[in-house]
């Protein structure tokens, strides 16, 4: 019979066997860009002469025919029904407007209630200077991202970075790379002062004794031309790969891309999973696209078991689970 971890074997004999403890899994669910819009609609006044209009344009012309609440809703209530630990990786406002600050934390708090929720900002996030300034993601987001390395962090206009959350087998480690940048640009970067202070949170005993699971934005192995990188990807990704090269293994979690994506990043003592979530709130035919969550599983040792794809459907009404292949290997 099955009593709550231990399972109690009965033999021929009918002799009990001493009982043995099944592997625990910790369920990371990974959720990204929400792209909450306030429900009171667009503050007008504060989409003038700033980079907001062209946001604001990019919402007619495109995200707003494929943003549904209702997907966002399903996606959250989901994630949150199979996992322990949900993670979203930024964008969770649309334009960083006070209405989609408050909006997206009642959504998230709604998630709380029954597992620990941890995020970290997107460029649409810290949308203007101001923003970034006025520290309006700490002011919002503070409480979802918590330490238990405090001496380790750095006190960063973004909020304090690196946080680590030291869960069973588990370390989550968070990062910002979100940036006000002008118009058109959305790059991010992590400057080499939370690069440093991440490679000393990886060479902690309490890190190093669990397995990573670090949380940023940007893509931090993008391929494209420097050009292109500077303009939507991770500055200082390059530089990113080279303090995870110690690592021989554990995932890395981003976003920003609006696509599901695994790709292996291949370091000196082994490799890690760098794992992409699609928009959570995407109406789109492409199934690498439409809004969805990942689900990783981590046994009590450590070891990465497995990784899939939760795949609302195009009604809205059910998932499809699917693997993660891996897409490329990185070096």
């Amino acid at each position: 019979m099955l009593e709550s971890k231990n399972l109690v074997l009965i033999d021929a004999s009918c002799q009990l066997n001493p009982p043995f403890e099944l592997p625990r899994l910790l369920r990371i669910a990974h959720v990204s860009d929400l792209h909450v819009l306030a429900p009171a609609g667009v503050e007008w006044r504060r989409l003038l002469v700033n980079k907001r209009m062209t946001g604001y344009l990019n919402l007619l012309m495109k995200r707003g025919r494929v943003y549904r609440h209702d997907f966002l809703h399903a996606v959250l209530t989901e994630a949150a029904r199979h996992a322990d630990q949900v993670v979203v990786t930024g964008d969770i406002t649309n334009l960083s407007l006070e209405g989609e600050y408050a909006e997206a934390r009642r959504l998230l708090d709604e998630v709380a209630r029954s597992v620990e929720v941890t995020v970290v900002p997107g460029n649409h996030d810290i949308y203007l200077p101001q923003i970034h300034h006025e520290r309006r993601f700490k002011h919002h987001f503070d409480s979802l991202q918590g330490n238990d390395l405090p001496e380790l962090e750095l006190n960063i206009q973004a909020g304090r970075f690196p946080f680590v959350k030291l869960r069973g087998p588990v370390a989550l480690i968070g990062l910002s790379s979100a940036i006000p940048r002008p118009p058109f640009v959305s790059a991010g970067y992590l400057g080499h002062e939370q690069l440093q202070a991440l490679a000393r949170v990886l060479e902690h005993p309490e890190v190093q004794q669990r397995t990573p699971v670090i949380l940023l934005h940007h893509d931090p192995i993008d391929s494209r031309y420097r050009l292109e990188q500077l303009r939507s990807g991770l500055f200082d990704a390059a530089a990113l790969r080279r303090v995870l090269q110690p690592l021989g293994r554990g995932l890395v979690l981003f976003g920003h891309l609006h696509v599901r994506r695994r790709d292996q990043l291949v370091t000196a003592a082994g490799s890690i999973d760098v794992v992409c979530a699609s928009g959570a709130a995407l109406d789109h035919p492409n199934e690498q696209v439409r809004a969805g969550f990942n689900l990783y599983e981590i046994d009590d040792g450590g070891r990465i078991v497995s990784l899939r794809a939760h795949v609302l459907d195009g009604a809205g009404t059910g998932f499809r689970v699917t693997e993660l292949a891996v897409g490329r290997s990185v070096v």
